[in-house]
């Protein structure tokens, strides 16, 4: 896996590019040629091609398609339209804004309903949007008193840190290697996620690791960490849900994480911090 591709110098570019070049990058980040588009999209060869090229300028309706075969995430979608001179076709909306008072209701509840144990929603850049009690309680545990709880948490440099929870993970390397191939798989199609990889490699050890990451296997659906932190070891398992089919770019880009004890004295903890 070439470096290039996986720089995130290339997402500025991209949502800067014109459309066919906007269109090619995307095809060739799917591993298609200009045939395997053209017979996914019904449409002949030269088309594509002339698209790409700019000899042709295609339809609103031909941009929305080509982005569906793309399976462009909505953002990028928009993107694509924009540079083919058209308005969006998603909207993007605050997390409180009017129209996600429903997906708003929904995230508040299962936050609350997850209690005792840890969960959080994390924007496409890994920045805590909303965090239920015991994961503002498991935060400040991680980072102590120093920790200004009025500033955002980011919960990809939050563990790989030096300075963050980095110290106190004691199975670091596994949990390090599993953030990062996640990561760069959402940074393949994400600029914010992107931004973030390219952050946390300058890390201490990060870029090396990253280089060892085993980029075939499959990222595994959980994750397992085991924390020891004055005197206290917390085993935890993590798992991410997203909303099904959003129609906002906003809820496209949210993911919950939620954290659950991996035993009982780890169960035991959570909810006895709980009652304190």
């Amino acid at each position: 896996m070439s470096e290039a591709v996986l720089s995130p110098k290339g997402f500025p570019a991209t949502a800067a590019a014109g459309f066919g070049t906007l269109m090619r990058q995307w095809r060739r980040r799917r591993g298609l040629s200009q045939l395997d588009l053209a017979e996914n999209g019904g449409v002949s060869q030269r088309h594509v091609s002339f698209l790409e090229s700019g000899r042709a300028r295609p339809s609103r309706q031909m941009v929305l398609h080509l982005a569906e075969l793309l399976d462009m995430p909505l953002r990028e979608r928009n993107r694509l339209l924009h540079a083919a001179g058209f308005a969006a076709a998603y909207r993007e909306s605050k997390l409180d804004a009017p129209q996600l008072a429903e997906a708003r209701h929904a995230l508040d509840l299962l936050l609350k309903q997850h209690e005792p144990f840890p969960s959080v929603v994390v924007d496409a850049g890994w920045t805590v949007q909303l965090a239920n009690q015991a994961a503002q309680r498991m935060i400040a545990f991680l980072l102590g008193p120093s920790h200004d709880a009025s500033k955002p948490v980011n919960f990809m440099k939050l563990p790989l840190h030096p300075q963050g929870a980095r110290p106190y993970i004691r199975n670091w390397r596994e949990v390090a290697g599993n953030l990062l191939h996640r990561l760069q798989r959402e940074a393949m199609d994400s600029s914010a996620a992107a931004a973030v990889l390219g952050e946390v490699r300058r890390y201490p050890d990060v870029d090396a690791l990253w280089r060892s990451v085993d980029w075939e296997a499959e990222p595994k659906p959980l994750l397992s960490f085991s924390v020891e932190k004055d005197g206290l070891v917390l085993d935890l398992v993590t798992m991410i849900a997203t909303f099904g089919t959003p129609q906002d770019v906003t809820l496209q880009d949210l993911r919950i994480e939620s954290f659950l004890p991996a035993n009982e004295a780890s169960e035991a903890l959570l909810r006895g911090l709980a009652t304190h």
